[in-house]
């Protein structure tokens, strides 16, 4: 049976081959999950013989790696803002960068709302990782989170149920564009909308193209429609 760092090489220098970005890193991750440990605590089992069984699992997740399929996905979790979220390729992979939005909200109502219940609107909630992320950092937030799938919503729902947050969420399968006629008034309103322009979208990388929903990338049209309907709610 072969060791770990015998796999953790062979997959790396395997991926490094098929233009993997972080080539050893993903190797590890990805065999790590399997064992159920720790990435750092690789290092410490070099020379630890790997199952026959875990050995297929692996070789599984490194085919599906080098085929540009993103880490996120064969994982079926991401760490966002420190909260594990289970994602599938029915919603766009939470980015660090919307992180930003996040602490930019809270900090926002730290300041501007010393008490009262507060009322956010999360438009295109996709993995819920942003409706959550505010929930368990802001005990006196309610939110409506919408989004047009029904996949996306089930993701959200679940996410939200492992965070202990579903109390605090109302998730709605709608357009948010319909909200807008009601007389809902929000303190807040959150979005990671799609924003590439439709010329653009063939430009990005494979792990998008090939994987991620489209229509939570692109507007179709110039990639700023979502953020003018978004500023005239």
């Amino acid at each position: 049976m072969p060791t770990i760092l015998e796999l953790i090489n062979l997959s790396t220098g395997y991926l490094e081959k098929k233009g993997i970005e972080s080539p050893r890193i993903n190797s590890e991750l990805l065999l790590a999950d399997i064992l159920s440990c720790k990435r750092l605590d690789l290092y410490l089992l070099f020379d630890k013989p790997v199952s026959e069984g875990e050995v297929n699992v692996y070789r599984n997740y490194i085919s599906r790696r080098a085929n540009n399929e993103p880490l996120q996905y064969i994982l079926g979790k991401v760490d966002f803002y420190g909260t594990i979220l289970s994602v599938d390729k029915s919603v766009l992979i939470p980015r660090q960068e919307t992180e930003i939005l996040v602490e930019k909200t809270l900090e926002y109502i730290k300041n501007d709302f010393n008490s009262g219940e507060i009322k956010i609107l999360d438009i295109g909630t996709g993995s819920g990782n942003i409706s959550i992320s505010l929930l368990r950092n802001c005990k006196d937030c309610t939110i409506d989170a919408v989004d047009v799938s029904d996949e996306a919503i089930a993701i959200a729902k679940k996410n939200a149920n492992e965070n202990n947050v579903q109390d605090k969420i109302n998730f709605i399968k709608a357009d948010f564009r319909e909200l807008a006629k009601s007389d809902l008034k929000y303190n807040f309103i959150v979005s990671n909308p799609p924003y590439v322009a439709c010329d653009e979208y063939l430009n990005l990388q494979k792990e998008i193209l090939n994987f991620e929903p489209k229509e939570a990338v692109t507007d179709f049209k110039n990639g700023l429609s979502f953020y003018e309907d978004i500023s005239a709610f």
